[in-house]
């Protein structure tokens, strides 16, 4: 990656209670409260229904952010440029965004402002051993993942945007998958735009989509880059393919790019759509 001239970003993610015991020694998953996600988990004897999360006490924060920056350190020991705090998708930190999961009421339950804590708080403590320069966040405002809804996303969410922004990130990156979306759908219309009036930071948008879409959100300012995932599996060489117009294959999900303006640099961003 380095050789060729690009540069690499780690995401950093702690799953919650989207974890099965099989994976904690039989431990029992935490969370925001005492919730059960819905569905089942993959583990290596198949199939199992998630189990009851514990509520993550007040003592055991301290050390959750300190494996956040231990992660951290560790993504700068092997060569990583920065990194990505992946609060989206119904993991832990989702799980303490949103009012459908988070019932504390403690100093992360409640207002907006207690629920965003832990989100500022891990971004905080990444960006002291990084630099706020080389942290990146990802949320997904408008879709219902893994059983996490809220009841005003709107406002949580645009405060979220202006939080981080105020702690200077280097990127924010949003997932909203369209109504009639193919990996996931959101229950209603994008934040992006609200978002991007609260952030003053890099926007980086993500799911379903095309060169066409892709290029007319940039055109018209809503965001700095999109992010590129699944095409990327059936055509690694989808930034040609988009500049030279040339047909796209269809297929495959995981691992992440961003196409700037102009295509003319790609940068890897872990994990996404």
């Amino acid at each position: 990656m380095h050789g060729a001239g690009g540069r690499i970003i780690a995401q950093l993610w702690h799953m919650g209670r989207v974890v099965h015991p099989s994976f904690l020694g039989g431990g029992q998953p935490v969370s925001a409260s005492v919730t059960t996600a819905p569905g089942q988990a993959h583990t290596y004897a198949g199939k199992q229904p998630y189990t009851p999360a514990r509520a993550l006490p007040l003592e055991e924060i301290p050390a959750l952010l300190e494996d956040f920056r231990q992660a951290t350190r560790n993504a700068i020991e092997a060569g990583f440029d920065g990194v990505q705090i992946h609060a989206a998708n119904g993991y832990l930190i989702d799980q303490f965004l949103r009012d459908s999961d988070n019932f504390r009421s403690d100093a992360y339950g409640g207002s907006i402002d207690n629920r965003i804590r832990l989100l500022k708080e891990v971004t905080e403590a990444v960006a002291e051993v990084i630099g706020a320069d080389r942290t990146g966040v990802r949320l997904t405002p408008s879709s219902y993942e893994q059983g996490i809804r809220d009841s005003d996303p709107e406002a949580l969410f645009i405060r979220a945007a202006e939080v981080l922004s105020a702690i200077g990130i280097a990127h924010l990156e949003v997932r909203e998958p369209p109504l009639d979306g193919t990996f996931g759908k959101s229950e209603r219309p994008p934040l992006a735009g609200m978002i991007r009036e609260a952030f003053k930071g890099v926007l980086i948008l993500n799911s379903d989509y095309g060169f066409a879409r892709a290029q007319a959100q940039l055109d018209v300012g809503l965001a700095d880059a999109i992010a590129f995932g699944r095409p990327f599996i059936a055509n690694p060489d989808l930034p040609l393919r988009f500049a030279r117009q040339l047909p796209v294959a269809i297929g495959a999900k995981r691992n992440e790019y961003v196409v700037q303006p102009g295509l003319g640099r790609v940068f890897g961003l872990p994990g996404g759509e």
